[in-house]
């Protein structure tokens, strides 16, 4: 069985050689120096070069985690802005990012906290249809140069192939990321018409641009991206969420199905227990990564919506920092997940650098036999 029959076959319910096991989501750059510092060597990561991907690929070779592909669009502004660097002092540097947020970052271990969000693009109508032209198709600026021969190979893919619309494929984080949360929230009740407007633009821009890669390369699986509750519940009401965004949702759940996609996730953290029915109303069916912190538990979901429900994560990432014990008691308790299908393990969210490398080695060697049915 290859990487992509394992995977369908396992989001689908039917029979696999064993459950898909995959790299984590992300490692912060602090973790692979600590990692770097504690025995891991340039067979495995470029450590001359940038963190991330090309490291990342070399490693998680060597550990035997199946594989899969990206298709790549932007969602976004595109043309996106120009970078900006707006003031710097010791420990910070303030810049406009590409999608015009104006943030600051500590100059060292940037990744072990948040930014400070300072500005957003868009305060009024003239703001957002000024900048309305960066959402339209704009061909040249989203897809890469080597598109054409990519869509070639993954005609013959032996790995799933997906399409992550990160940080621009929803209709609440994007949103927020043109408004600033507190603007939105006002938003949502002053100028809901207004609010609409945006909306149905993003519907439109996310289906343009989904027709626009059907025409050179089918994909496996959709992910929309929110980011749209906290550890205690969700920053918009149900009640709104069901009457704005479901029928809005639905317009490019019923795009994708009309293509054969049957597999659509989402990407939230935090508690996202009102929302998941809502999502599955709205065409939706995988929900990732089950931020452990916030209450989620996926054997808990998967009791209350049994097949309905596809699932990526669960796995607390905290656990990783404390030793032997706490990881096989950690694999042990998404065991029974696993063995009902659906559902891909997978730590949910980045590697923190309080992770040392010998306990991620055994948390991967776990792993192995919790993918094989053997814990």
């Amino acid at each position: 069985m290859n990487e992509r029959e394992r995977f369908l076959n396992n989001m689908r319910f039917k029979a696999v050689d064993r459950v898909t096991k995959w790299e984590p989501m992300a490692v912060w750059d602090a973790t692979w120096d600590r990692w770097a510092a504690e025995g891991l060597t340039d067979m495995t990561i470029d450590l001359a070069g940038e963190h991330g991907a090309a490291g990342s690929l070399k490693l998680f070779d060597h550990l035997g985690c199946d594989r899969q592909d990206e298709v790549g669009i932007y969602y976004g502004f595109s043309p996106g802005f120009d970078y900006e660097k707006l003031g710097e002092d010791d420990r910070k540097v303030t810049f406009r990012n590409h999608e015009g947020i104006v943030m600051q970052e500590f100059k060292e271990n940037r990744d072990a906290s948040m930014p400070h969000w300072v500005d957003f693009p868009i305060k009024t109508r003239k703001d957002f249809y000024d900048n309305l032209y960066r959402w339209e198709l704009n061909f040249d600026s989203r897809f890469a140069e080597n598109w054409e021969s990519r869509c070639k190979l993954w005609k013959h893919r032996q790995i799933p192939l997906r399409m992550w619309a990160d940080r621009e494929g929803g209709f609440f984080g994007p949103l927020r990321n043109l408004f600033g949360l507190e603007s939105l929230s006002l938003l949502l009740y002053d100028d809901m018409p207004f609010i609409e407007e945006v909306l149905d633009a993003k519907v439109d821009c996310m289906i343009r641009i989904i027709d626009k890669i059907w025409e050179y390369t089918d994909f496996d699986y959709f992910v929309f991206w929110e980011d749209m509750s906290y550890k205690n519940g969700p920053l918009m009401s149900p009640a709104m969420f069901k009457e704005k965004l479901v029928p809005r949702y639905r317009k490019v759940t019923d795009n994708l199905r009309s293509k054969g996609v049957d597999i659509i996730f989402v990407d939230s953290d935090g508690d996202v227990r009102l929302l998941v029915p809502l999502w599955l109303e709205a065409g939706l069916n995988g929900v990732l990564p089950f931020e452990a912190q916030a209450g989620m538990d996926v054997n808990w979901f998967r009791q209350e919506y049994g097949k309905d429900l596809l699932m990526f994560g669960g796995f607390n990432k905290n656990v990783l920092a404390q030793g032997p014990a706490e990881i096989d008691a950690e694999l042990r308790r998404l065991a029974p997940c696993v063995e009902k299908g659906g559902y891909i393990p997978w730590p949910d969210h980045s590697i923190p650098p309080n992770v040392s490398f010998d306990n991620f080695l055994y948390y991967m060697d776990g792993l192995e036999k919790l993918c094989a049915g053997e814990l």
